[in-house]
């Protein structure tokens, strides 16, 4: 089984920092996700740094440091560099993506788990689910995918017109960051001028309707691109703020649950989803300075990290909402037994996906 299960690493070509920083990302989802099995109190217990928002700002850092090389390195960006660039975007995450719809499709229809099957439609396969207005009821992991992928679509078109027309006037590096501000006052406005008019009623009416739509969250991944642009730019900055912007950034993190949103109140739509991603962008300077941790240690973060994607994509409707659906839990033994399960399958399961599913079909983009 340890066979099985074990990955291949090279170490040396991994950022410790940034792996743990997905870890904790992707094991605050779960413990939410585990909520809606109702095993124990409302999560969470503690105020902790929220996952989606993480994963949000580490994927702008790191996809946009492959961008920003791009566009600053090649003489001509054009739709050669934004193809391969996209195709390898696209065979990172949609085949877990579609892999995951379907077992959604087959788990509803066939009743393993309880979701309003009506809520599917053609717009799960073009990730539109949620491009201007909520959805909810079916695979609804799924709207973060969906942001992710209409940015880094949209990102370098935009970069690709911005040049043509200001290449003239601005270096490659201002057109650039140009493009990031853009991105970052684009989803602000869109919750100033729409989001707001909305009508509201309780959290979770805000959570679907605001933070789950495309165009009002786009801005934590702009956030990510501009720690990528601030550390090619300004790297003594860079390094010699990490200790303080952490604290900050810890600070947000943990105000922010104890913060009383009304959800209703335009500045909670307005600003809420910027607060949390300044939170999360503060602190990536430290943890992508460690580089290195003990051994035990960097073989389990790292081995979270590599399979994070399959366990977000399937610890709510593959696990959790299979155990709601399937088992009475009776008693807190029964309780404590079933809250184990889902971590275990989870874990179990998307290490089996991303050894004979993910990492092949990552390995075959490498070979084009």
């Amino acid at each position: 089984m340890n066979g099985i299960l074990s990955l291949k690493v090279d170490y040396s070509k991994r950022v410790f920092g940034l792996d743990l920083m997905r870890a904790i990302a992707i094991i605050n989802v779960v413990i939410v996700h585990a909520n809606w099995m109702n095993i124990f109190p409302k999560y969470p217990w503690i105020p902790i740094i929220p996952g989606v928002e993480l994963f949000f700002v580490l994927s702008g850092f790191l996809i946009g440091t492959i961008l920003l090389n791009t566009f600053l390195n090649e003489e001509d960006f054009g739709l050669k560099q934004m193809a391969k660039f996209w195709k390898r975007r696209w065979f990172r995450t949609l085949p877990n993506y579609y892999l995951i719809l379907l077992f959604n499709i087959i788990f509803v229809y066939f009743g393993i788990i309880h979701e309003d099957f009506s809520q599917f439609n053609w717009k799960f396969f073009f990730f539109v689910q949620n491009l201007f207005s909520e959805f909810h009821g079916f695979f609804w992991e799924s709207w973060s995918l969906t942001i992710e992928e209409w940015f880094y679509l949209s990102f370098p078109i935009i970069l690709l017109f911005l040049n043509v027309f200001l290449r003239k006037i601005l270096q490659k590096k201002q057109i650039f960051l140009t493009n990031i501000i853009i991105f970052l006052c684009f989803s602000v406005l869109m919750r100033l001028f729409i989001g707001s008019k909305l009508e509201i009623n309780d959290g979770f009416w805000y959570d679907v309707k605001i933070h789950k739509v495309i165009i009002y969250h786009l801005d934590g991944i702009a956030l990510g691109l501009l720690a990528a642009y601030i550390k090619r730019f300004a790297p003594e900055f860079w390094h010699k703020s990490r200790n303080i912007t952490f604290i900050l950034g810890l600070i947000i993190c943990l105000l922010m649950p104890y913060i009383n949103w009304n959800p209703s109140d335009t500045l909670t739509i307005i600003f809420k989803i910027s607060i949390q991603s300044l939170g999360c962008f503060l602190l990536l300077p430290r943890f992508e300075t460690i580089k290195t941790a003990p051994k035990a240690l960097t073989k389990v973060v790292t081995h979270i990290s590599l399979i994070s994607y399959s366990m977000y994509l399937i610890n709510l409707s593959m696990v959790a909402s299979v155990i709601t659906t399937n088992v009475n839990i009776k008693g807190k033994p029964e309780a404590v037994l079933w809250y184990a399960v889902y971590w275990i399958v989870v874990v179990l399961a998307s290490t089996i996906i991303y050894k004979f599913y993910e990492k092949p079909i990552m390995d075959l983009r490498d070979k084009f």
